[in-house]
């Protein structure tokens, strides 16, 4: 027999509970994505502020200076002993990049990433790196962070023995000041593409647009609002029919 009348609305105690979890996963995550998205804007714009003026780094540590601020410093390229940088892509295409110290009087050696090779096709067969540069070099570009995968497997730190130049995965300033016998600042020198001694130097801000932080941050505030939705609508009960 047909029932018919105004549903009511009686949630089940197990079916509110699951929509309140969800609902706030789905909020905290939507206000990360945001937090993230203002962190990225932040980073976007100190990377757009570094270009419009070159300051002298001098015996100055990278960290005196505000990050992806475009310097000058002067040292020796030291080429005897150089990183490639593995699982570094360059418009989907797989690769190294290559971080070559540059030695400074009075001061630690700075890191100079010289920009990006493409994979050779064997972890045996490296790219060749040669470098035969001045005693005294002056060389411009940013400032900025080694490359982090974000998650700790994805590191690997310079490769044992005599060898170089080191294949290594992410590694750590200590790891790489480690493999060189000398203490390194934490941040390293993105060459200018205009600059020689370099390779593919397309450098961008960091990471993701903020645009698209933001976008997802309204996606997951887009499934909370739809759990809500759901949970009501399977909480409307048709009433059962009367017994005779």
């Amino acid at each position: 027999m047909s029932v018919s009348g105004p549903r009511r609305f009686a949630p089940s105690p197990a079916l509110t509970v699951a929509a309140l979890l969800l609902t706030a996963l789905f909020v905290r995550l939507g206000f990360w994505q945001w937090h993230r998205a203002v962190q990225r804007q932040q980073q976007w714009q100190e990377f757009a502020r570094g270009a419009d003026q070159i300051v002298a780094l001098g015996a100055r540590a990278p960290e005196a200076v505000p990050l992806f601020q475009r310097v000058s410093v002067s040292g020796h390229l030291d080429g005897a002993h150089q990183f490639l940088l593995d699982n570094r892509s360059h418009r989907g295409v797989a690769g190294y990049e290559v971080l070559t110290p540059l030695l400074r009087a009075g001061t630690a050696a700075l890191l100079v990433d010289r920009g990006w090779l493409p994979f050779t096709g064997s972890r045996a067969r490296l790219p060749e790196v040669t470098l035969d540069a001045p005693a005294v070099e002056t060389l411009s570009g940013r400032i900025a962070p080694l490359p982090s995968p974000g998650l700790a497997s994805g590191r690997v730190g310079p490769e044992a023995g005599p060898a170089w130049p080191k294949l290594t995965s992410f590694p750590s300033a200590r790891e790489l000041g480690a493999a060189l016998g000398t203490a390194l600042p934490e941040r390293i020198l993105l060459l200018d593409p205009g600059t020689p001694y370099g390779y593919l130097r397309d450098w961008q801000p960091p990471g993701m647009t903020p645009l698209r932080h933001y976008s997802y941050a309204i996606q997951w505030w887009t499934f909370a609002a739809l759990a809500l939705i759901v949970w009501a609508l399977m909480s409307a009960r048709r009433p059962t029919p009367a017994a005779r």
